[in-house]
């Protein structure tokens, strides 16, 4: 039996025209798309029935600024803006590396969420505003209200170094400081959201007057589709591209999904959930004389960081032990640099004692994910996403070391198994129009979001030009990709590619010297309006290659060091010069 249309009468309060194009909407709906509307409408009303606020009550201005590596002082940034609007604020977000210090003048309410990023660094993308906000010329922000949220690390000695300074900053510059700062470990989500609601409250006008704002998110639930959380995958291939004579070890993985993989774009990464080496939490446990206790052995594998080892560590671990020794290396001040370099596991096995399953847990925090940039196009892989991962491997107080989630991948992960992932985004390492040219320079698996880059311009053909700088060891071992890059050369999807191998010759060879003898060829593709992508290793290569870049402009445009400094900060602010190091 058919289902009865519903229908507008033509007595309805509209035009013939409108009654006509609603009928076309609401006629073949559903139950349940009618319900749906029926209730959003009545949202509406409720929402347009609501006290106003007076002429004088306007939605109060909040300047939310963030600096983020990773996302996630972006994100709690947008969730905050979010929570604000509820309360009647008119949020406006910053990404810090597009501020112009000037406009904070003019913000009587001021946010500021700030990542710290290695050894006490401002985010990559953010290191040029935030080095003009530490300098002498930075404007006055007297009559500015405002509170800091710092996110950071405790295994790095400068913990949360740039919410730290930033804070003082604001203060000398003259803004009043209305919220204590909170600084923030990896597992941030719950004093983040503490912070983030203590703020809204102490910064909210005490105007009962205004009216509470009801949203209907279309964006959050179109996001949700886009990003579905964590989700397992299956992995398809597990293949080491390095030959079985390299002294390296670099994993190619696919996973495959149910459906459709998450909806990735190039640049994006994937967040791997990993799990500890079951051995080494058998020797933890074993040095803690808990070795009888499977469900705390279970959640050490699965869900707690076993490895770092900090300061707050050794003196949760006097606290908790009273052990005297520990405490002394605390008195001293040696607590850093006796913990550098070591793990959890030495700790315990330097400065013995019996621990019982709940001290244990205190020892440890959450584990997090690792981050993997994607290496392939949905355009070629629609049910997969690609990693590129090395495995981590040191010695280290004469102790062998391993990274855990790469060696998680490469150790114990094989074709079959099934991992968690969650699709990470990065809309600050996106292609360019189709039209634009781009310089890619990624070493070692700093080359993964560049396959993804070359397969999407191939996919989509694009027509600017593709220029890759690949360089690792040995070109006989450990050429990543070789003949996909062959083929991308033979079709035309790159258009060059200068490698460097640095252990083929007595004097080493790295991508920034290919730069160096190639500047004339980059600057004229920098001039023509192409964009400019690093990744890789943050702590050398990615400053080696913009030294190099800045003196190749200073070479062949002969500019003084000063004006070439200024030209890449060009670049920055036109959003050319793109990173996504670690």
């Amino acid at each position: 039996m058919s289902r009865a249309v519903a229908t507008i009468p033509n007595t309805a309060p509209f035009s013939e025209e409108d009654v006509e194009l609603l009928n076309r909407v609401v006629g073949p709906a559903t139950a349940v798309q009618r319900a749906w509307l029926a209730g959003f409408l009545a949202g509406v009303e409720q929402a347009a029935a609501a006290p106003r606020p007076s002429t004088g009550s306007a939605a109060e201005p909040l300047t939310i600024v963030f600096a983020s590596e990773s996302g996630n002082s972006e994100k709690l940034a947008a969730d905050m803006a979010r929570q604000s609007r509820k309360l009647g604020f008119k949020p406006t977000l910053i990404d810090m590396a597009e501020l112009d210090l000037s406009a904070l003048k003019g913000a009587s309410r001021l946010v500021v969420i700030a990542a710290t990023w290695g050894e006490g660094e401002p985010p990559g993308r953010a290191a040029r505003v935030y080095a003009e906000l530490m300098r002498d010329g930075a404007p006055s922000l007297d009559g500015v209200e405002y509170g800091v949220l710092a996110l950071g690390d405790t295994a790095y000695a400068e913990f949360c170094a740039v919410g730290k300074r930033i804070d003082e900053r604001l203060a000398e510059l003259g803004a009043k400081r209305v919220v204590d700062r909170v600084d923030c470990d990896l597992d941030f989500a719950e004093p983040a959201g503490n912070w983030i609601a203590a703020t809204l409250k102490t910064l909210t006008p005490p105007d009962t007057s205004r009216s509470r704002v009801i949203e209907v998110d279309f964006a959050g639930n179109a996001a949700a589709k886009a990003n579905p959380g964590i989700v397992e995958a299956e992995i398809v291939e597990h293949l080491n591209l390095n030959s079985s004579r390299s002294d390296k070890e670099t994993i190619h993985l696919a996973l495959a999904f149910e459906g459709a993989a998450p909806a990735y774009e190039p640049g994006d990464s994937l967040d791997l959930y990993p799990e500890n080496d079951p051995a080494y939490v058998d020797a933890l446990l074993a040095l803690a004389h808990s070795t009888k206790d499977d469900a705390l052995r279970g959640e050490l594998i699965a869900a707690r960081d076993v490895a770092t080892l900090s300061v707050k560590t050794l003196e949760s671990y006097a606290a908790i032990t009273g052990h005297e020794r520990v405490k002394a290396l605390i008195a001293d001040g040696q607590a850093r640099d006796w913990a550098a370099g070591r793990q959890l596991i030495d700790l315990l096995a330097s400065f013995p004692t019996a621990l019982a399953a709940e001290q244990l847990r205190m020892l440890t925090r959450p584990l997090s994910p690792r981050a993997y940039s994607i290496a392939s196009s949905r355009r070629e892989f629609a049910d997969e996403a690609h990693l590129l991962v090395s495995p981590v491997r040191y010695i280290a107080h004469d102790q062998p070391r391993k990274g855990v989630a790469s060696n998680y991948v490469a150790e114990r992960l094989k074709r079959g198994d099934r991992v968690r992932v969650k699709l990470r985004p990065n809309r600050h390492f996106a292609l360019p129009d189709p039209g634009r040219d781009i310089i890619m320079v990624g070493p070692g698996t700093g080359v993964a979001p560049f396959r993804a880059f070359v397969q999407e311009r191939r996919a989509t053909g694009a027509k600017g030009k593709n220029w890759l700088f690949f360089g690792d060891r040995r070109f006989t071992h450990d050429f990543l990709y070789q003949l996909e890059w062959q083929d991308a050369l033979q079709d035309g999807s790159l258009a060059r590619m200068d490698i460097a191998f640095s252990r083929d010759r007595p004097e080493k060879t790295y991508v920034q010297h290919k730069m160096w003898d190639r500047r004339r060829e980059l600057i004229d593709w920098l001039d023509n309006g192409a964009h400019f992508y690093v990744c890789g290793d943050a702590k050398a290569m990615a400053k080696d290659v913009r030294a190099t870049l800045t003196r190749a402009y200073a070479d062949v445009k002969a500019l003084s060091p000063e004006a070439a400094d200024a030209a890449i900060a060009g670049l920055d602010r036109e959003k050319r010069y793109l990173q996504d190091v670690y």
